[in-house]
């Protein structure tokens, strides 16, 4: 280094030679000793800013916190615990849960799980009037406890939808008990335009096929779903969906709804009646069913169309036929065409078992050839759909089937013909409250995404025209 220097600064050694490392220099040259001392002094001075600048730009370059703690250690004493208020640990519970499958039977879920008849009959009887053991139904679940040899030491069950009970049989006697459970209602709102089907534009709209068939269900009395839809009818919709302690348990109901078909505009309204039952209707109060089911009985045949004259398959000669006849297999069931008063119940010539319902003041039905009643009796309210007997042949009947007559001021019309008369609406106090509290606030909600359709059409016109 020392050489390398002297040649690349010949002009700075010429100056200084007096003090010059090389030992050739004219005047005398620096003793070995002084140049060690020179180096020595550089190498220290190094050291010593090392040593001031590295800590520095070390402690710069830490991120905060990263200080070490410094932990105190301290001892605490303890108290001493009671043996005797010392709970021991609970081994917790293996519950078995077990769905109920389309076709099967409570005795057949008692059997999968190992228990006898016996057991069932226990659980029956510790559960009192239980729904949930007398009518069960696909999808329902059951969870049981049981111990050693498939010993019964517990069923679960829901008794309704907001309360689960435990019923527990490992005790002296039978134990039941309930806990209620979160119960939630989330509501959606969907709206669709059909292009091709309902339920294709359902499902674009985020919409299950069952709440499609509801949906079909509010308004089979005003549209025919299978030949009145067309291209451009459109639908909102606002449902619900029922959760149990955070957890989607069903379909819930439709709320509102309104459905443009062929230009014309329909509505639905859930509501309350004063008898406690929910129904549906329009914005004016008028309910979404018809006063009057056009065929009471699900038939397999018209064996007998209504006529002025006919020849009378047991009489065998003319005679009027002022009604009906469904034929049907025996037994199958006969509903009541409309919400009425049961006039009379009992045998009547050529008719057989017959039962005569009054509707109002001007309109009854009549049903004939009943091979047995329902549970009712004459001065009973029924209400449209309840069962009120069976089909059979009693009477002047050559086969099973319903004789059915539509009566108005007592005078029989075809039931096939006659021009039925719309349902009531709301009564005064209960139509201003279904107006104040079901309407107003669900109207603006359709409303509300009406209007946000319609503007996301416009933009997407306006779009399309650029």
């Amino acid at each position: 280094m020392r050489r390398k220097a002297q040649r690349s600064h010949s002009h700075f050694y010429d100056r200084c030679a007096h003090w010059s490392f090389s030992r050739t220099a004219g005047a005398e040259p620096i003793r070995w000793n002084r140049e060690r001392w020179i180096l020595a002094g550089t190498a220290f001075l190094i050291v010593v800013l090392s040593a001031l600048v590295i800590p520095a730009w070390a402690g710069a370059m830490k991120k905060p916190g990263s200080v070490p703690l410094v932990h105190a250690v301290v001892p605490l004493t303890l108290p001493k615990l009671d043996p005797e208020t010392v709970k021991p640990l609970v081994a917790a519970e293996d519950w078995q849960t077990v769905q109920v499958q389309p076709g099967q039977t409570l005795s057949d879920i008692f059997q999968g799980q190992g228990l006898t008849l016996t057991d069932l009959q226990h659980a029956i009887d510790g559960a009192g009037n239980a729904r949930a053991f007398h009518q069960i139904k696909p999808g329902q679940e059951f969870q049981f406890l049981l111990g050693e040899n498939k010993s019964l030491l517990g069923v679960r069950f829901d008794q309704d939808e907001a309360s689960i009970a435990t019923l527990r049989l490992d005790g002296a006697k039978p134990e039941l008990t309930t806990q209620s459970r979160d119960v939630q209602r989330r509501e959606h709102i969907a709206h669709g335009v059909i292009d091709s089907s309902l339920f294709g534009a359902a499902s674009k709209a985020g919409m299950s096929n069952a709440m499609v068939l509801k949906l079909a269900e509010v308004f089979k009395f005003d549209i025919d779903f299978v030949q009145d839809l067309r291209v451009g009818d459109n639908f909102t919709v606002i449902y619900d969906d029922i959760y149990r302690d955070g957890a989607y348990a069903r379909e819930g109901d439709i709320v509102a709804a309104e459905f443009i078909n062929q230009g014309k505009r329909y509505t639905a309204y859930r509501f309350k009646n004063s008898d406690g039952k929910y129904s549906y209707f329009s914005e004016e109060g008028r309910p979404l069913t018809g006063s009057f089911l056009r065929i009471p009985v699900d038939f397999t045949r018209i064996s007998s169309q209504f006529s002025a004259g006919r020849m009378h398959p047991i009489l065998g000669k003319m005679r009027a036929h002022k009604g009906v006849d469904y034929a049907a297999p025996s037994g199958t069931p006969i509903h009541a065409a409309g919400d009425g008063v049961v006039k009379f119940r009992g045998w009547m010539n050529g008719y057989g078992n017959f039962v005569v319902i009054q509707h109002n003041a001007t309109i009854s039905t009549a049903y004939g050839h009943m091979s047995r009643f329902a549970n009712l009796r004459v001065g009973q309210r029924v209400t449209q759909g309840s069962t009120i007997g069976y089909v059979g042949m009693t009477g002047l009947a050559t086969g099973p089937h319903l004789h059915y007559e539509f009566r108005v001021n007592n005078a029989q019309r075809d039931p096939q013909t006659v021009t039925l008369p719309k349902p009531e609406p709301l009564p005064a106090a209960q139509l201003a409250k279904f107006k104040s509290e079901v309407v107003k606030p669900q109207l603006a909600r359709l409303t509300q995404v009406d209007s946000s359709v319609k503007l996301a059409r416009a933009k997407s016109d306006t779009r399309s025209d650029d």
